[in-house]
């Protein structure tokens, strides 16, 4: 991979500028041609981004597609059926003050907008965030993570083949070409990453004023209490947690389970890990390997901090870590104070939910928080006490992928939101816009006005 040069980088942004003033990316057929455009491109390359995949992270074709290249034609599909109901403007009621007048809203876009991916889902985190960047009526910049070079190259390629570069291009490069990108005037930045990243770009992007949105991370709990279907819960936890080595910024990062099923969840969790890996997950076929040599080295010393239930294998050459169990966690070790990002569950058992619900929020706010259980009760305390991105009632993950709910972070985790509508939303500035009648005046408004300040005082009441 070659770095995108500095230069190379301000003449990409001045020529969207420029394609940007021409108004044609306001045309709402425009826009809806340039989405199918991109599903197009997707289509075309669909076998090359499951070798990309392979090749970067180890994925199988299924969790390919189920999480990368599906989620992304079903964002595109939804947003193509809507926009142009969602870009119409939008009338509000009127005030008796403003009595003749006609106020709407209109969703405008913001311009030329940066949006910066993660290595973790590198392909579905790029171009889902173009989505609604498209949807919106802006031109983009898309910089991938150079931790997955395949499929960085790959949608440098994709991006070329549909789009000039003044409409949509990518930046590939490491740190240097980031920092290029964030010196420049962009009209928006939405950046998916790390917490200490995210501090980065929203210093950058203060120079300049410019709106970000913040797609974090954190530590997501999962607590399961008594009234539980054990068996589903585990192999839904299993699933949530392991997906792509837990290399998830919204995978489950630690456990808390009433003491009094603990170990019965602990026995249904190991059934469901060889249910979907095998005996050995370190050879299996349909489990994802860590992203490279740094990150495979931090979360081999969290191995160290509590007592392995099960797994904590790990194979050197190909950067893999066994689903792995670990017990008897100290609060405050590394493994419980970081965020994991990789295939390591500490479990921690509480007694009442009073106590669960404080240790989460004595912590950051995190990204998800994943409930298991049957009680009503449980669920209205946990989801009312507890601040949280967004989550799950007896699953995980899952509502990332439906449109209909807006997925974002709060706090530490992030801060704006996207998919479907809220994507749309997101890359578009809401001007108000007011239209006064000509047909008569409110003449108590000006100061030579008799009885002027009655009138006021008598309507503002």
């Amino acid at each position: 991979m070659i770095d995108t040069k500095p230069d190379e980088i301000k003449q990409i942004l001045k020529e969207q500028q420029t394609y940007f003033a021409t108004q044609q990316t306001k045309n709402i057929s425009f826009r809806l041609e340039q989405l199918k455009k991109l599903k197009d491109g997707v289509k075309k390359h669909e076998q090359d981004i499951v070798k990309a995949l392979a090749l970067d992270l180890n994925k199988s074709e299924l969790e390919a597609y189920s999480t990368e290249i599906g989620i992304l034609y079903e964002e595109i599909n939804f947003t193509m059926k809507r926009l142009r109901n969602w870009a119409k403007p939008r009338k509000v009621s009127t005030a008796l003050t403003h009595t003749g007048s006609r106020g709407y809203v209109i969703h405008e876009p913001y311009g030329a907008v940066l949006i910066i991916a993660p290595w973790n889902y590198p392909f579905q985190l790029a171009l889902s965030p173009l989505v609604g960047a498209i949807a919106a009526g802006n031109t983009a910049v898309i910089k991938p993570s150079e931790l997955t070079p395949n499929v960085s190259s790959l949608i440098k390629k994709i991006l070329q083949e549909q789009y000039t570069s003044a409409y949509i291009a990518t930046v590939e490069g490491g740190v240097a070409a980031s920092q290029a990108l964030l010196e420049l005037p962009f009209d928006y930045i939405f950046f998916t990453g790390s917490v200490p990243v995210g501090k980065v770009v929203m210093e950058a992007a203060a120079k300049h004023l410019t709106p970000v949105t913040l797609e974090l991370g954190g530590k997501s709990p999962t607590i399961v209490d008594e009234q539980v279907n054990i068996k589903l819960a585990a192999k839904r936890i299993v699933f949530g947690k392991f997906t792509n080595a837990g290399q998830t910024c919204i995978a489950p990062d630690y456990l808390l389970v009433q003491k009094k099923v603990k170990q019965e969840l602990i026995d249904a969790m190991k059934e469901a890990i060889n249910e979907f890996y095998g005996d050995n997950p370190l050879e299996s076929s349909r489990y994802s390997k860590i992203v490279n040599d740094r990150h495979y080295s931090r979360l081999t010393r969290y191995l160290n901090d509590g007592r392995i239930l099960f797994g904590g294998t790990r194979d050197d050459g190909t950067h893999r870590i066994a689903p792995t169990l670990l017990d008897q966690v100290d609060p405050n070790s590394p493994v419980m104070t970081e965020e994991i990002f990789g295939p390591i569950f500490p479990v921690m058992e509480y007694d009442t939910l009073d106590e669960a619900i404080e240790f989460v929020n004595s912590r950051p706010k995190p990204l998800a928080l994943y409930l298991f259980t049957e009680s009503k009760e449980t669920e209205a305390e946990v989801t009312n006490r507890i601040s949280f991105g967004g989550g799950c009632i007896n699953d995980t993950l899952m509502h990332i992928a439906t449109p209909y709910l807006p997925f974002g972070g709060v706090g530490e985790s992030g801060m704006g939101s996207y998919h479907g509508k809220y994507s749309f939303e997101t890359f578009s500035h809401a001007k108000s816009v007011l239209k006064q009648t000509t047909r008569f005046d409110f003449s108590f408004r000006y100061p030579s006005a008799k009885n002027g300040l009655k009138l006021v005082k008598r309507l503002l009441k």
